[in-house]
Order: C-alpha cells, then structure tokens, then sequence
C-alpha cells in the first residue's frame, strides 16, 4: 500500500522518528563534549593532546561504522518483507557485528603505537606521546562503540528509537560523573588527566553496548539475533561489506578532511589548535541534529524503496532537506550572536591561554556558522541515498568534494594566503558545498530514474 502522506504528514513522521536519533546522537556525542569541556578546565596542553588523540579515534570510527550504517537500510527493506524479512534482517545484522569487529581489529596497532605516527605528521613530541598514553587506554573501547552502531541501526531500522535515547543519556551522565572523579581525583581515586578522560569513555561506551543487547533480547526475543554469533554467514557479509565499503570510505572523506585540518591547525600551534578542538566540538554537537534527521531520512527511503512507493521517496526527500535547512539556519544566529559564550564553556575562567583561544574561536565559528547549512544538506543528501542502496556514486563525489577541492583550499587559504585558522575552516566550508550541491544533484537524478523504472 503506498504512503500518501502530505508533506505536513511526513514533518510530523520524520519528527517522530528523528527526534530520539537526534537525542541519542547528542547523548552520544555528549561523552566526547564532556571530555573536551572537563580537560579543558583541567589543562590546555592536555586539550590539545586530546584533540590530536579523539582526531584518530574518530575517523577510526567514522570509517568502521561504514558497516552499520549499511544495516540500517537493510534491516528497514527487510522489515516490509514480513516472516522471510525476519530472517534476512538477522543476518545482516550479525554480518555487521562480525564486520565491525574486523575493522576495531584493524586499526588496534594504529592506537598502541600513535606517537611515531603523530611526530611523523609533524606534531609535538610532547603532545604525541600524551595522545598516545590516551589511545591505549580509550583504544579498546571502539569495538564496544561499534557494537553500539549495529544495535543503533537495527533498532532505528525497526523504528525502536525512545531506548537509543534513554540509554545514551544514562551513558553521558555516568561518563560525567567517571571523568570528575578520574580526571580531577576527586572521592579518594588518583588525579589521572587525560587518561582518567580516557577510562570514562571506555567505561561509558561498555555501558551503552551491555544496555542495548539487554533491550533488543527484550524487545524482540523473536529475531534470535545473538544466538549462534561465532558462525559465520558468508552471503550476508558479502552483502552488509558491499553495501559498507563505500560508505566507509565515504564517512572517510569527510571525517579526514577534518582531521587534515586538526593537523594543520596543529602546525599553526597549540591555542589554534585548542580553539580548532572547541570549536569542533560545538560543531560536532550541532551536527548530530542533522545526522539524526539524515538517518530518519534513511529508513523511510529505504522503506519506501521496498514497496515500490516513488512518491513517498521524492516527497519525503523534499521534507528532510527541509527540515536540515531549517536547523542550519538555527544554529548560524547561534554561532554568529555568541560565539565568546559558547567557547568560553569549555574553558577555565582563570586560564591565562583563554584569551588567545576566544580569539582564534571566535573566526573558527563565524565560519562554521557558514558551513552549517551545506553541512546539513550534504548528510541528508547521502542519507536519502543510503536508503535507496546507492553508495558508490557518493563515494566518489565525496572523494573529490572533499579531497580533490576542500583539503587543497584549507591548505592554500589557512598557509599560502595567510589566512591561518579561519583559511583551513574555509577550506572545509568549501568542500563541503561541493559536496552538498552533487549529492543533491545525485539523489533527484536517481530518485527520477527509480520512478521511471517503477512506472511512477
């Protein structure tokens, strides 16, 4: 049966949806945001090494979740099939536990020996070795996050969305309360830094992964989804990796395209590249708002691709661009109207680098509240592809936004035309307007062609 939603109709539904996804994402997120916040009142040179160490962390995760992101449409084509989609969408899930745990594997040797690879980018002995100390530490918890991803996408797939939301928060206020004890030695345990931040996280992130397999043997004790794990199903793997791979190295892009910019930020010193790590941070949170309506944005293509329904596709598309469109425009008054307020969150009152940082921030953030709006439109963009299984083109046009156009212009504008700071985060704003204008392009091309085919 086709959906005949109004767009009014598909607000409420993709509100309905996302809401929870949004609130999830930021709980979620609320664990790196903490940890900025509290080392930064702790210490600016531990900021800075954080930075450099939550840089690899993230893309290490950003490529890794390629795999989960891939279950997501999956599983929500799979649940318009009934009795045999139930099958289906145990498989692929379990496929997507077994791939993630491959790439935490992968990238263990990267966390333990981080220093050589920091120093050789050219970045501060000091600050390498103190990254290190925190990858080794924060390293082993990204099997646990992914973990987390899979169970995430299976459950938002299924429009199970409230738990995702409770449990992050539960996660974000016990990483809090871990980081002020750890970090600071507060309650009689040692005064640990930065790698007291890291224990937190890890505890966190366990938390989180324990929470949800609880909730799923729960909620859906019918789908057997943990029984037999250790087997593999070699069709399911080679579906969930096809689907995957490009996604991953998509997600790579653009998370190394930021991580391009925290290494040249780092070449320009250690308050601009405290600044650059605040003001990702607030960034990074904003953001979420956008990658949760992308991922809502996801299912109901992808549940739309699985009837056949061409109209709900367009229409629905139509709706979550919009509404990406109108939080960008939220947050830019933000970022432009009270930037100092929104910096000066993150650091101690009495820092005597404080000054410095506000004012390397303050340019960083005028210019991310330009990039906002073609940063949302890009993230819906490429999640109303990934509900239509389209991931190779996007990959491409993802390499070239990015790499080819956004990683030479930081480079040109922050050190050739002396732009420093504000040139690197122009850079990025560039590459991802290309982005968002081919992305776009690529979903209204395809969505065209998927009407044509279906008689529409």
């Amino acid at each position: 049966m086709r959906d005949e939603l109004s767009r009014w109709g598909h607000v409420v539904a993709i509100l309905t949806l996302g809401l929870p996804l949004v609130g999830g994402h930021l709980a979620q997120v609320a664990i790196q945001i903490t940890d900025t916040v509290m080392i930064g009142w702790y210490a600016v040179p531990d900021l800075a090494a954080m930075v450099l160490a939550g840089t690899i962390w993230f893309v290490a995760f950003i490529v890794s979740i390629g795999f989960s992101q891939a279950v997501m449409p999956l599983v929500s084509e799979a649940s318009e099939a009934g009795e045999a989609g139930v099958v289906r969408l145990r498989r692929v899930t379990r496929m997507g536990f077994w791939l993630s745990a491959m790439a935490w594997l992968f990238f263990t040797p990267v966390f333990w020996w981080a220093k050589p690879l920091l120093i050789g980018l050219g970045q501060e002995a000091d600050l390498a070795e103190a990254a290190q100390g925190y990858l080794r530490i924060g390293g082993p918890a990204l099997l646990p996050a992914l973990i987390v991803m899979v169970l995430k996408s299976y459950l938002a797939a299924l429009e199970k969305t409230r738990a995702l939301l409770w449990i992050a928060l539960a996660a974000a206020a016990l990483n809090i309360g871990l980081n002020w004890v750890l970090i600071f030695g507060k309650l009689g345990a040692p005064e640990l830094g930065l790698i007291g931040a890291a224990a937190a996280s890890a505890v966190g992130h366990v938390f989180s992964m324990v929470a949800l397999w609880a909730y799923v043997r729960w909620q859906f004790p019918e789908h057997h989804l943990f029984q037999r794990l250790w087997k593999p199903d070699w069709e399911a793997l080679g579906e969930v990796f096809r689907l995957g791979w490009p996604i991953g190295l998509m997600l790579l892009a653009e998370a190394g395209l930021f991580a391009f910019a925290s290494l040249l930020m780092g070449w320009l010193g250690t308050v601009p590249l405290a600044a650059h790590g605040i003001a990702l941070q607030i960034t990074t949170g904003t953001f979420m708002v956008h990658l949760g309506l992308s991922n809502a944005a996801t299912i109901r293509a992808g549940k739309a691709f699985g009837r056949g329904d061409e109209r709900h596709l367009r229409r629905g598309g139509e709706v979550s661009m919009g509404l990406s469109v109108v939080w960008a425009l939220a947050t830019m008054v933000a970022y432009i109207a009270v930037p100092e307020f929104l910096l000066g969150l993150f650091l101690d009152p009495s820092d005597p680098a404080r000054g410095a940082i506000l004012a390397v921030g303050v340019g960083l953030m005028a210019v991310a509240g330009v990039f906002q709006l073609v940063d949302g439109v890009q993230v819906t963009a490429a999640g109303l592809l990934r509900g239509v299984q389209d991931t190779r083109v996007p990959m491409g046009i993802a390499a070239l936004a990015y790499w080819g156009i956004g990683a030479p212009m930081a480079w040109l504008l922050g050190f050739v035309l002396g732009f420093e700071g504000v040139g690197v985060w122009g850079g990025l704003a560039i590459g991802l307007a290309v982005a968002s204008v081919l992305l776009s392009w690529r979903f209204w091309h395809r969505s065209v062609r998927i009407e044509a085919r279906l008689g529409g």
